[in-house]
């Protein structure tokens, strides 16, 4: 049985760059933490959370600066009399005009209520001090419950304004059971000053992820995951600079007062008596749907005809969007979906009480909105490159020079003369998944897109709708750990002229130094070094292509490998099927296919990756 881990990586020893390929009498170089949400990592890396959430917000913060459409939208207001009446699929109401056919309005603005949970328990208010992890007030949820609801007030301790001034932090421990869960932390502040922050932490005090406010409020609401038997702690704070404590593990070691007051406290896992709004729209194949929920709703849904969820979210990543994209952003909740066909979808929001409003728009994808009949390009880069790593968030960013595939050969015990053989076994494999593949299998009549490569074309990059996948480098060149990243996740490919990594340092370290080298899948009974080797090399290529063409990352851990996979998995990824050995009879063909969404990424639903990545590859219009 293979084994769910928390976050997205096993743990382990963190790869060292001398491991990955620098030398040991080279200075140390200084690396980036990449978002896991667009790389494909070592599987024995660790995450630095905290350095993940500082650049997502940095990204946040650049995306808020977007400005945004003025265009009118489509208005339609709930007509639910009681809980119950639009609570699934089936029972969605209908929103007339909303498409992007001729005659519709591709914006559409939904309102309703939400009736909040009556089952969930309350618990009375905890007393000071729980202003640090080793003081926090006990919950336990999820291991002994499913929810409670409490009060408490910022700023009534000896470290509030009538205090010291360093600033109060409520601190709540939220305890694993047997299996891992995510939980919904939620505050309301209907009276008084206060404008909350939520942040979660480990035993430790590490940091695990934040949130300052709901759309539209001067609330929080933080997703968190609880691992089997394991405590996270999540705190309540003030909005603003310093919310967080400069220890967690310390009571008074905050940085100043912010804002105070009375707040409502909800923590929840599981649906309970939830109350779900759905509404249905009319789309067509290839339609990209983006939906943002702001207000009370803290989770939105999409589901297909048939009714099955094929995207739902209670977060909002869409700062991982690329820089052009018209998707809808920044609410409580954001998904984004593609139409494999005509049909009725729905819309739905649930996880709230009270009042909401949901942004939907629908967009043809942007190879299609070329004025000629164009065709993508995606173009292997095997020579060496230099890339700016700002694209990634790389902290120190700038120019970073990438070495040839050719490099990396001795690793695998190869030379010069298998150059041609890896790099036709990776342009066999990236075909076979994009060209063949998502023309032979898509809904797509008017896919089309152009692989070409570094050894036998032109280089095309800089020119309008080409994209690259760099396969070369090393975590000390880039000063990114990890690899592969690819610049954003583009549904319905509105960037088109994006940069993504492979780098081959962990690729090609010695068998057995981690699970991500090809050398540990290499042994005797190995027919075809050479072919394997690029055979992998090139599912992890089409892997970060398919996120630049829109496709979020797939569950690693279940039966079905595909090409989306998330890292930790390696086995799947490269398909050395059930021997274990790479280059056997048995190897699998890896291939974009629907599977589960990554649940330690935080959405659900059942992704169509070979649609989302066809729909992506249109042949521009006359």
């Amino acid at each position: 049985m293979r084994k769910r881990l928390f976050g997205v990586l096993a743990a382990g020893v963190a790869l060292s760059l001398v491991a990955a390929g620098q030398s040991a009498a080279e200075p140390a170089v200084q690396v980036s933490q990449p978002d896991p949400m667009l790389a494909f990592l070592p599987a024995e890396a660790k995450v630095d959370w905290n350095a993940v959430q500082q650049s997502r917000e940095a990204r946040k913060q650049s995306q808020a600066a977007k400005p945004k459409s003025a265009s009118t939208p489509l208005t339609y207001a709930e007509k639910e009399s009681g809980q119950g009446a639009n609570d699934a699929p089936a029972k969605a109401e209908h929103v007339a005009g909303f498409g992007t056919g001729r005659g519709k309005n591709p914006k559409l603005e939904l309102t309703g209520d939400l009736a909040g949970d009556p089952t969930i328990p309350v618990v009375t208010p905890s007393p000071e001090m729980n202003d640090a992890v080793p003081n926090a007030s006990e919950t336990r949820v999820p291991s002994q419950g499913r929810a409670l609801k409490t009060s408490g007030t910022i700023g009534d301790g000896p470290y509030g304004s009538a205090g010291d001034g360093s600033g109060d932090h409520d601190f709540y421990k939220l305890s694993g059971g047997t299996t891992g869960l995510w939980a919904t932390v939620e505050t309301d502040t209907p009276t008084g000053g206060l404008d909350t922050f939520l942040a979660a932490f480990d035993a430790t005090g590490v940091l695990q992820g934040q949130n300052d406010n709901l759309v539209g409020t001067t609330d929080s609401r933080l997703r968190v995951f609880v691992p089997p038997a394991t405590d996270v702690f999540v705190m309540v704070a003030g909005a603003g600079p310093g919310s967080i404590p400069a220890d967690p593990m310390k009571p008074g070691t905050g940085k100043r007062v912010t804002t105070e007051g009375a707040y409502d406290l909800t923590i929840a896992t599981g649906d309970g008596q939830v109350d779900k709004d759905f509404f249905s729209v009319d789309l067509k194949a290839g339609d990209v749907l983006g939906a943002s929920a702001a207000g009370r709703a803290t989770r939105v849904m999409v589901h297909d005809p048939a009714g099955r969820e094929v995207f739902g979210s209670s977060q909002d990543f869409s700062f991982l969007y690329a820089e052009n994209s018209p998707m809808p952003a920044g609410g409580n909740a954001v998904a984004d979906f593609v139409a494999p066909k005509d049909g009725r979808y729905t819309v739905g929001v649930e996880n709230g009480d009270g009042a909401y409003d949901v942004t939907v728009e629908a967009y043809r994808p942007g190879s299609e909105l070329n004025p000629r009949p164009e065709v993508l390009t995606v173009f292997l880069d095997f020579n060496g490159a230099r890339v700016n790593t700002r694209i990634y968030g790389a902290d120190p960013a700038g120019n970073r020079d990438l070495s040839p595939l050719r490099k990396f050969l001795p690793g695998w015990g190869l030379g010069d003369a298998d150059e041609n053989a890896v790099i036709d076994a990776v342009i066999a494999s990236v075909r076979e998944n994009i060209e063949h593949d998502l023309a032979q299998k898509g809904t797509n009549k008017r896919f089309a897109v152009r692989v070409l490569n570094s050894r036998d074309h032109a280089d095309p990059w800089g020119q309008k709708n080409v994209s690259r996948v760099v396969v070369g480098g090393s975590i000390a060149e880039s000063g990114i750990q990890t690899v592969g990243i690819a610049q954003s996740i583009d549904a319905g490919n509105f960037g088109k002229e994006e940069t993504a990594l492979v780098l081959l340092d962990v690729l090609s370290l010695p068998a057995g130094q981690s699970r991500t080298s090809l050398n540990t899948y290499i042994t005797p009974a190995t027919t075809n070094k050479a072919a394997f080797i690029g055979r992998a090399i090139g599912n992890i290529t089409a892997h970060e292509a398919g996120h630049m063409s829109g496709s979020w990352h797939q569950d690693q851990f279940n039966a079905l490998d595909s090409i989306m996979d998330q890292g930790g998995n390696p086995k799947g990824m490269f398909g050395v099927g059930p021997d274990g050995v790479g280059g056997t009879a048995d190897d699998l063909d890896v291939d974009f296919q629907e599977d589960v969404l990554n649940p330690n990424e935080g959405f659900t639903g059942v992704e169509d990756s070979l649609n989302r990545t066809a729909w992506a590859y249109t042949r521009g219009s006359n």
